[in-house]
């Protein structure tokens, strides 16, 4: 994890760190980033997703778990 002293982003490296975050294991963690339903990107064949990001995009109404299914 690593986070950017000059503009605050706290940017989460490598599938693991993003599934401490989110409460997955590494492996569902990878099957959501592969198949896109995650606010991340793979740079220099690394995933990386930004923590606030992730946030945002799990309190937001319009979240869906990972059935389609609503998740409030």
């Amino acid at each position: 994890m690593e986070a950017s002293e000059d503009t605050g982003i706290d940017l989460l490296w490598e599938v693991d760190e993003i599934a401490k975050v989110i409460g997955r294991t590494p492996r569902q963690t990878f099957h959501m980033l592969k198949k896109g339903e995650l606010p991340a990107k793979k740079v220099g064949g690394r995933w990386v997703a930004e923590r606030g990001e992730l946030l945002r995009f799990f309190c937001s109404p319009n979240a869906t778990d990972v059935n389609g299914g609503e998740t409030m």
